[in-house]
């Protein structure tokens, strides 16, 4: 049976962000994000389709919303992001990982 802890099995070099689909289904989806460092693509912004709830478990990141500028987010803190609001991770803890609990809803 496969452990289900939501530190384990996080690779000890992180290329680029691992994203893991944890619960998906046409409602709802729910996905641990682990980042070190990796910020959004310079491309652009994200501007997705269905809301996104997202809470920083552990480390620290910033995210920077379009219309309102930076929000710093450290363990424990979420955000709600309703569908269609412009945003980008802007910085992700180099040192420590970043590990995110997002869940995607109409």
């Amino acid at each position: 049976m496969k452990e289900n802890n939501i530190f384990a099995h996080i690779p000890g070099e992180l290329g680029r962000e691992l994203v893991e689909q944890l619960i998906d289904n046409k409602e709802v989806s729910i996905e641990r994000i682990v980042s070190k460092g990796q910020i959004s693509p310079a491309s652009g912004w994200y501007d997705q389709e269905k809301n996104e709830w997202v809470v920083v478990l552990k480390g620290e990141a910033v995210i920077t919303f379009a219309d309102e500028g930076e929000r710093r987010l450290k363990a424990g803190d979420h955000v709600n992001i309703p569908a269609h609001k412009r945003h980008r991770v802007s910085w992700t803890d180099p040192k420590v990982e970043t590990i995110w609990l997002a869940v995607h809803y109409p």
